[in-house]
């Protein structure tokens, strides 16, 4: 009867522990699921582990080889089949290595989940800061940061360790989330794609009368019809013949940027049309002040022009990351 007890004590605290692990799953569950949508995104400079693909795979059929067939039944059916009694061996010394193996299984599944969610949690910070370094090299300050507190987290006591760890996750994959789209509503898309560059911002030689002036945009050698395309949400505040620029579009952006979008043969969208990035604006052409079918391209903010260049550039690199 004492031994029956002790068994029914043993499989009871199993049973627990058991159920608190497929707990954990379920709150992993939805993390996981934002993990797999960001999985390109990972930073070159910061790879996961070969096998993250198969993290979510891993945690799932560790759960269920428990959930479904029950902790002491699924491996005690296996330590019966495999494993013969030592000579000399009761059935309560028996009992003993089975929980004891049991135990060493549960726990493995424990240290597996608690490594994956470390892994993830440090990945999903270095993208981030990844993010942020970009935007900043090149002038375009973010808003994502909270203020000049940190480090890491660290459970005060066992308990709590999952759950914190889990919190840390969640934190670093909203602090992710955050810092791409912050990327994405700043103009750093290319407005003429697979097209070369035919003249940049700054002071150049007049097209027309050949002497110095100041270009306060960018040129694409686009053909004659080829798509000029937003390159950031945003909504069209100027849509027709505008002076020099012949038929322009003028797009407002938020934090203050503008683009522009001149030299059109057609322009394919309204004023106070909302646009999403990469809507196509107009067709590239020669109207206005122009040598040639060519896409001039400006950003601007607070109506002071920028160098388009080192936008796109910041767009090349963070491209790897949205």
């Amino acid at each position: 009867m004492l031994d029956q007890q002790l068994m029914e004590t043993k499989v009871g605290e199993l049973l627990e522990r058991q159920t608190q692990l497929t707990q954990r799953h379920g709150r992993l569950g939805p993390i996981l699921d934002q993990v797999e949508l960001d999985s390109t995104t990972l930073p070159t400079a910061a790879p996961l582990p070969p096998d993250k693909p198969d993290v979510r795979a891993e945690l799932n059929g560790s759960a269920q080889e428990f959930a479904l067939a029950g902790v002491a039944t699924a491996l005690f059916s296996y330590w019966s089949t495999r494993n013969s009694a030592a000579p000399g061996e009761t059935s309560a010394d028996r009992a003993d290595r089975l929980f004891v193996a049991i135990n060493q299984s549960l726990r493995t599944i424990e240290s597996e989940q608690l490594s994956r969610i470390n892994t993830l949690a440090e990945d999903a910070y270095q993208t981030a800061d990844a993010i942020a370094n970009v935007l900043e090299g090149a002038g375009l300050k973010v808003e994502a940061d909270k203020g000049g507190i940190g480090g890491p987290l660290v459970a005060i006591d066992n308990p709590a360790l999952f759950d914190t760890k889990v919190k840390e996750l969640d934190e670093a994959l909203n602090l992710l989330d955050k810092m791409k789209s912050e990327a994405r509503r700043l103009p750093i898309a290319n407005p003429s794609p697979g097209h070369s560059i035919s003249s940049t911002f700054g002071v150049r030689k007049d097209p027309l009368l050949g002497t110095p002036a100041m270009h306060s945009g960018m040129d694409f050698r686009a053909p004659q019809g080829s798509d000029a395309r937003v390159t950031a949400p945003g909504m069209v505040i100027s849509a027709g013949w505008y002076g020099g620029y012949g038929r322009m579009v003028e797009v407002q952006h938020e934090g203050g940027f503008t683009t522009r979008y001149g030299h059109l043969s057609k322009i394919l969208v309204k004023e106070g049309q909302k646009l999403l990035a990469g809507a196509v604006v107009g067709k590239v052409g020669s109207s206005g002040r122009s040598t040639g079918p060519h896409l001039h391209y400006e950003v601007r903010r607070n109506g002071d022009a920028l160098n388009p260049v080192r936008f796109l550039k910041a767009g090349k690199k963070v491209s790897q990351y949205l």
